[in-house]
């Protein structure tokens, strides 16, 4: 008799980030469409200010700090700020 998979608990990470973006402002929309492109970046708001209101999403928190360097290293991007971050773990399971 051919032995069956065994059912294995494994722990997933997930962060969520909230960020505040000060951009020149007449560069707002052009970094807000770079930010956007990002793994795990959406842009929610952007102001005739210049800011910006992003959340980042990613397996880890290496992939959310890469981003956030991503972004201040922008051409026209003056800070980014994080407002929030959160992280929870979460029971997958998989069949080896």
């Amino acid at each position: 008799m051919k032995p069956q998979p065994a059912d294995v608990q494994l722990e997933q990470e997930y962060h969520v980030s909230s960020l505040v973006v000060l951009t020149q402002p007449p560069l707002r929309h052009r970094l807000a469409e770079q930010i956007g492109a990002l793994e795990g970046a959406e842009v929610h708001v952007v102001s005739e200010e210049g800011k910006l209101v992003v959340t980042l999403e990613g397996p880890s928190q290496r992939p959310i700090m890469a981003a956030i360097d991503a972004i201040n290293g922008m051409p026209g991007v003056l800070s980014a700020g994080l407002i929030y971050h959160q992280f929870d773990e979460r029971d997958v399971q998989c069949k080896e």
